[in-house]
């Protein structure tokens, strides 16, 4: 019988959830949009509707817990989540307990791009690395920082938000409450904005002649040399560089790990990311660190939860 941990990534857009194994085999998957509710009810509805579907198409195995990696803050002692600007609605909310009472199995819940860290730093691009950042590009950007082999989360949940790093001191309002994150210039709805600004005030670029522009349009376009979409990445890879190299002098990481949909656009940001990494920071852990892409995809903070999830009910895990 094969133990299973029933791995939730729950974003502000969708919600996947996949059956994994010890040694990181993804069995069994399923994917739904993300249901909004004023209370979170139909969050949590989804995600025992999402567990009740894996555990009927899987035979065999034992579904030993549920972990779900969410874009928030939690604290790790009352279960509740204390900050989730992508899903205000489960602010305040314990969910754990519920779902635990529908499925019959422990549930435990992380921030998402700890999950991806822990993930990255199980199986993908940070493996072997005691010091090391997640960066994930997504509706947000978040980050998971792991410090001598351990995933740093601080006494209220919130180390490692990374996102909302001020980069503009009088810039753009923030779901935080804050303005200037840099969230607001380098997430794939940032793109979205900053593309829509410049098209404005650029009648010739191709961006004006795409009906609800996505970052993804803004990325082909830029790929097919429109300089004003091209200026968007300058703009996103300048801002996540300065914020990166505030980060690289204050923990000297060995390894950066990119990740999330919005790190598609990498051969755009990245040139620009470097330049600022190269001029703001220390010469010796600016040569030392590594930047790189993430390995495991969208499945690092799957994969994170489910190591989390066996770690939690004290069963073993691949190394």
């Amino acid at each position: 019988m094969t133990d299973i941990v029933l791995a939730t990534d729950l974003g502000g857009t969708n919600m996947r959830m996949a059956a994994v194994s010890r040694s990181g085999e993804i069995l069994y998957r399923t994917k739904e949009s993300t249901p909004r509710s004023h209370d979170g009810d139909a969050i949590i509805e989804a995600i025992v509707r999402m567990g009740t579907e894996c555990r009927d198409n899987l035979v065999g195995e034992s579904l030993v817990a549920v972990a779900v990696a969410f874009p928030g803050a939690i604290n790790s002692d009352t279960g509740k989540i204390s900050k989730a600007p992508n899903l205000p609605e489960l602010e305040g909310v314990t969910m754990s307990e519920v779902i635990k009472g529908h499925l019959g199995m422990e549930v435990i819940f992380e921030n998402d791009a700890n999950a991806a860290a822990i993930g990255e730093h199980w199986l993908g691009a940070s493996q072997g690395v005691d010091n090391s950042i997640m960066v994930t590009l997504g509706t947000g950007v978040g980050g998971g920082l792991i410090l001598n082999g351990e995933i740093l989360r601080g006494p209220d949940g919130t180390a490692g938000e990374i996102g909302h790093i001020n980069v503009e001191a009088e810039g753009v309002p923030c779901g935080c409450g804050s303005r200037g994150c840099v969230e607001q210039y380098s997430s794939a709805s940032a793109v979205v904005r900053i593309a829509q600004e410049l098209a404005a005030i650029n009648p010739e670029s191709e961006l004006n002649k795409q009906r609800d522009l996505t970052a993804e349009d803004a990325y082909r376009i830029a790929m097919k040399g429109d300089k004003t979409a091209s200026e968007v990445f300058r703009i996103q890879g300048y801002y996540l560089g300065i914020m990166l190299g505030g980060l690289v002098n204050t923990l000297n990481p060995e390894i950066i790990v990119i990740g999330g949909g919005a790190a598609a656009s990498w051969e755009l940001f990245y040139p620009p990311l470097m330049k600022e990494i190269k001029a703001r920071c220390y010469k010796e852990p600016a040569e030392r660190v590594k930047i790189t892409r993430s390995e495991l995809g969208d499945d690092a903070g799957i994969l994170g939860g489910a190591k989390l999830g066996f770690k939690s009910v004290g069963h073993s895990y691949a190394t």
